[in-house]
Parts: structure tokens; sequence; C-alpha cells
């Protein structure tokens, strides 16, 4: 059996080549996608704690809101102030965010907080109106 090569020749020498340029744009938006997953956006130093430095900007407010889904105790130095609860929320300062603790059990439904040295427990939490 012979081997056509003028007619081979011939073909090729006609024929224009094709890009598909599909993989290639599929391969770049993953690494698009892949860079601005992976970065971090994190921005501003923090203590060893791992909370935020108190100079660094809190807002205008003095007290943040923390609500937990079906709230129903708030325990602030082993008092009861579930009486501040509204929404299944409570207004916290923001002195007990920075330096003392907050334990949420969501199960539970309750917060349990440990005021800084010096802080009164009317002032720790508030209703959140």
């Amino acid at each position: 059996m012979a081997l056509d090569i003028k007619k081979h020749r011939n073909k090729i020498k006609g024929s224009k080549p094709n890009f598909n340029l599909v993989p290639l744009i599929d391969i770049l938006f993953v690494l698009v996608i892949f860079l601005v997953v992976s970065s971090s956006f994190a921005s501003g130093e923090q203590t060893d704690s791992g909370k935020p430095e108190s100079s660094q900007s809190q807002g205008p407010s003095e007290y943040y809101l923390f609500p937990v889904a079906g709230l129903e105790k708030v325990i602030v130095n082993s008092q009861d102030m579930s009486s501040l609860i509204v929404d299944n929320s409570i207004a916290i300062h923001t002195k007990v965010i920075d330096e003392g603790d907050i334990q949420i059990k969501a199960k539970d439904k309750t917060i349990i907080i440990t005021t800084p040295s010096g802080m009164t427990v009317d002032k720790a939490v508030r209703s959140p109106t």
C-alpha cells in the first residue's frame, strides 16, 4: 500500500491551526480564584491573645450586641442578669470584650461573663434597647 504524501502535504498547507482558548481561560480563572481565596485580608496588629488592640477603632459604641438563638440566661460574675435580655440578645461593654472573659454556650442558651477588675456588673451588660 502506497502512501500519498503529496495529498497529505497539500492538506496540511491548506489548513490553518485552531487554538481553543476555553481551557486556557478556565485555568486562568481557577488560578485567580485560588489566589483570592488563599490571600489574607486581615489588617491591623493583634495581641498574643488574638484580640484586637484596644487602641484600634472599636466603633463609636460603648456596647456591642451579642445575639444567641433562644438566649435564656446571662450570668455576670455569678449574678443572674437574664432580665436584660431583649430579642435573644444582650449588650456587652467593650472593656468586657477586650479585657474580660465571655463564654457563649449555645446548647444551654447561656452567656457567662467575667468582668475585668474594677468593673461593676451593672456597667458590664445592659439591655440592647
